[in-house]
């Protein structure tokens, strides 16, 4: 089944990508931003709708290309790359894993620090594959195969991902149907994708794994704030700033509690009162203690009444109902 979607005719696979996305943010108590807004900003890029066609480059100038990056200090091929994809199943593979990772990370570290480890290790992996190209044709002479290679995706912050997310842990993970420990997970999927998978980047998986390992190094060793996560605190907080104007509903001011309308249950005769602004029990007279115990238990059934007369007065009151 073929589906156009803008410029691009979807074969089935992208409905699939937003019916998955819908489905776990529907189902999630955590909805994180940022990683909404990158499997969308990847997506449109993808798809180059016409509304945005004159902001989106082709991906003829933004392909990853060592030599031309440094022969003409090109930053648009340099920080625009990963957000292409040459096709369906690339873009689709890419943003499941993105979802998956996202959603643990950014839930765990909070989307600020979420967002400026995005960009660090965006910008740390394309440093590094572009560092390991040049060294590879500075001392082995390669220039065709990594030098003047063309590569696009969002694998390689997606493979710095995957070694942040399993820096700690001492669980195993399922790497293509090949049990090894989660430290170790990128290391292998670097090598089973090459075995797998033809023609991907070998050196922009490698640098995002690299990438990962410094950040990962340079978390522990440097206590400070991260400079990325300053500047994207420093943007959100510039956004949320007009509406700090803005009314705030339901709010309460002065002094005093405020009753809610939640039910509870008698501790005494287990009888469920409707309304939390009651404080005694409907049933028996007993008060309901402002820490969810019944003052009757801290009195010592003071009134004298024993279990069996307040069983009975419930069932009373509920005849009184039939």
């Amino acid at each position: 089944m073929e589906v156009r979607i803008g410029q691009r005719v979807s074969r089935g696979m992208l409905p699939l990508l937003a019916l998955h996305t819908f489905s776990e943010y529907y189902r999630s108590e955590h909805k994180p931003p940022v990683t909404a807004a990158l499997i969308a900003a990847n997506t449109i890029i993808y798809l180059r709708p016409s509304l945005f066609e004159s902001l989106i480059p082709p991906i003829q100038q933004v392909w990853f290309n060592p030599h031309l990056i440094l022969k003409n200090k090109d930053l648009k091929r340099f920080l625009l790359s990963p957000f292409y994809h040459i096709g369906e199943p690339h873009l689709v593979y890419n943003m499941l894993s993105l979802l998956w990772k996202g959603f643990q990370l950014e839930t765990s570290m909070g989307s600020v620090d979420f967002a400026s480890m995005v960009a660090s290790v965006l910008l740390l992996s394309q440093g590094v594959t572009l560092i390991l190209s040049k060294s590879l044709l500075l001392f082995f002479d390669y220039d065709k195969p990594y030098y003047n290679e063309y590569a696009v995706g969002f694998s390689g912050v997606l493979f710095a991902l995957k070694v942040v997310l399993n820096s700690q842990s001492s669980d195993y993970s399922y790497v293509h149907g090949v049990i090894v420990p989660s430290r170790y997970a990128a290391w292998a999927e670097l090598i089973l994708v090459q075995l797998l998978v033809p023609g991907v980047s070998f050196i922009g998986h490698l640098g995002g794994i690299l990438a990962g390992l410094l950040y990962v190094k340079l978390r522990n060793t440097y206590s400070g704030s991260n400079p990325i996560t300053l500047l994207v605190r420093g943007v959100t907080d510039f956004l949320k700033w007009p509406f700090k104007f803005l009314p705030r509903r339901g709010r309460i001011t002065g002094r005093g509690t405020v009753g809610t309308n939640r039910a509870w249950r008698c501790q005494t005769c287990t009888y469920e009162n409707n309304s939390g602004l009651r404080s005694v029990c409907e049933m028996c007279g007993t008060s309901n203690g402002v820490d969810g115990f019944s003052s009757f238990q801290r009195s010592s059934r003071s009134d004298g009444l024993p279990l069996d007369e307040l069983r009975r007065r419930r069932l009373d009151r509920f005849a009184r109902y039939d």
